[in-house]
């Protein structure tokens, strides 16, 4: 049994309730997207402007996995 009755803070409250507007396509897809633009500028031989970007990708995905819980599970 769980009697750790902490509560979510107000800005983290309002976070989620902003991000759950956001459908959970769109971190996929901006991850999606950051890749291939990295891609693209490696190509162009814009080294490290295409690892800036490409690191993009994973924290696309964090958000996009976080938002996804607070709509299903949600918090508190």
């Amino acid at each position: 049994m769980n009697t750790n009755n902490k509560k979510e803070g107000k800005t983290a409250k309002t976070i989620e309730n902003q991000t759950a507007k956001i459908p959970s396509d769109v971190f996929l897809w901006s991850s999606i997207a950051s890749m291939g633009a990295s891609l693209t500028l490696k190509i162009f031989q814009q080294n490290k402007l295409a690892l800036f970007v490409g690191q993009w990708a994973a924290p696309f995905l964090a958000i996009g996995i976080y938002n996804k819980i607070v709509k299903t599970e949600g918090s508190d």
